[in-house]
């Protein structure tokens, strides 16, 4: 067999994938809603997937560009307050209130949540297209500003205007509980996908190839702004939406929840889980997600312990816990496809011990 002869034909190959993930839907959604998982785990179930989202997100613009932002936790605040508006629209349009509002405007949630994920996107454009041309630190401090501003924005923005739109420090409250674990982890199978098919694409090995040495992909003829500014775009929608499912699934939105340090925390598990490792931004994400909530015991010390993994780990650890890596159960099934071939090679000329 030809090194890059595939045994199952790229259709089946998505087919296959597309069918387990339905199953992992179907099995996780029938154990929430027929009361198994209680409401307050599905609701940190829920809270992992948005963290998968940004963090696969944030590692397309890292990982896989090469580039350090800093201000994904603003691109995360113009998709929740984005689509926050829009579902407080959609829930007083025929002046319902709390869970029916809340069932009506469910039917408006999936375009809230590419509306903000487009916001996000218009953004990042504006911004990528003259701030993509610095690098390193430059960059870096560019995007930390500009997630700030975001952020004192929405803080102040009622007072500009003269009337509540963010309602500043009090928070935009009442927004329509419609986040779903069936909801989140659509999006979840969707931005991974996506970004996975992109990255085996001609676009994704140009951008791989800007991450391994810029200089030398600008002289192959590569665009290398357009391809920055094609991967910055992409990571900030996909930021945008899990940004509407963050708000879908609070029901309040504070701007100092997308500060500074909401930034860090996503880049720590893009960091943890191995730059340009899908899969170890999906584990990280996960771990660093559910862990606070399993210290609860803890009272005041859990944030200590918490700290104490991330050091340890890194240590360790220093790549990523999946460092490179990325988990193809494609790869998978063409092993073992090999191996059962061997085998029955080996069986039909009378076995290894004739």
């Amino acid at each position: 067999m030809k090194r890059n002869q595939m045994l199952i034909p790229m259709p089946l190959r998505y087919l296959i994938n597309a069918v387990l993930f339905a199953a992992f839907l179907w099995i996780m959604n029938s154990l929430i809603t027929g009361g198994a998982i209680s409401r307050y785990h599905s609701g940190i179930i829920s809270s992992i997937g948005i963290s998968i989202i940004l963090a696969v997100s944030l590692n397309m613009a890292t990982g896989y560009l090469g580039q350090l932002p800093l201000g994904h936790a603003g691109f995360m605040a113009l998709g929740a307050y984005t689509s926050a508006l829009i579902m407080k629209s959609a829930a007083a349009a025929k002046g319902l209130e709390s869970a029916l509002g809340a069932s009506y405007a469910a039917y408006f949630f999936p375009a809230a949540l590419v509306a903000g994920g487009l916001a996000a996107a218009l953004f990042a454009l504006l911004i990528g297209m003259p701030a993509l041309r610095l690098r390193g630190d430059y960059l870096a401090i560019l995007t930390l500003g500009f997630g700030e501003i975001i952020r004192v924005v929405l803080l102040n923005i009622d007072n500009v205007l003269g009337f509540k739109l963010t309602n500043g420090a009090a928070g935009l409250q009442k927004i329509p509980t419609t986040t779903t674990f069936l909801f989140t982890f659509i999006f979840v199978g969707i931005t991974c996908f996506v970004i996975h098919t992109m990255m085996k694409s001609r676009h994704g090995r140009a951008i791989l190839s800007i991450r391994e040495n810029e200089i030398a992909a600008e002289s192959c003829g590569i665009s290398t702004t357009y391809y920055k500014t094609l991967g910055f775009v992409v990571s900030a929608f996909f930021a945008g939406i899990a940004g509407g499912l963050y708000a879908g699934n609070v029901g309040i939105l504070n701007p100092s929840s997308f500060g500074f340090m909401k930034s860090i925390e996503i880049l720590v598990m893009v960091v943890l889980g191995g730059m340009g490792s899908m899969l170890g931004s999906v584990l990280s994400a996960s771990v660093l997600t559910a862990l606070p909530e399993l210290l609860r015991s803890f009272a005041e010390n859990r944030m200590v312990v918490y700290s104490l993994v991330l050091v340890i780990v890194m240590i360790f650890k220093p790549t990523g816990l999946m460092g490179t890596y990325d988990f193809s159960l494609n790869g998978l099934l063409d092993k073992l496809i090999l191996k059962l071939k061997g085998g029955n090679a080996r069986f039909q000329k009378g076995g290894p011990d004739e």
